[in-house]
């Protein structure tokens, strides 16, 4: 795949991984600021610009992720609600009396649909 399409498939985490990242630069950096001064004035503004700062990205990226997994997780509901959906209005439409059992496919869902708004 290449990888303009992978980004725009996949936005939600590339984000979350560069906010992690920064945040993890942004904390290190504070903390050797901070450690590097020893009067309390001066170790101030590193830990509200950088301790925070990080606090806050680092935040972000994990609300991005944990947004990106469960919008996947409702893409497979989806699939699997579609599927069964079908199925019923097939055992509908051949007339199946009240005591047959429908089956589902064996074979394994190796594909989920993407939201309608990306093009593939």
């Amino acid at each position: 795949m290449p990888v303009k399409r992978l980004a725009t498939l996949f936005w939600d985490r590339l984000a979350a991984g560069a906010c992690v990242a920064a945040a993890t630069v942004l904390l290190v950096v504070g903390w050797v600021q901070v450690s590097a001064r020893s009067d309390p004035g001066a170790q101030i503004p590193y830990i509200m610009s950088a301790g925070i700062g990080g606090l806050f990205l680092l935040w972000i990226g994990t609300t991005l992720w944990l947004s990106a997994d469960l919008r996947d997780e409702w893409r497979k509901l989806d699939a699997i609600d579609e599927s069964l959906r079908r199925l019923a209005d097939a055992d509908a439409d051949a007339g199946a009396a009240g005591g047959e059992t429908i089956s589902l496919q064996d074979a394994a869902v190796t594909a989920y649909p993407r939201p309608a708004g990306l093009r593939q």
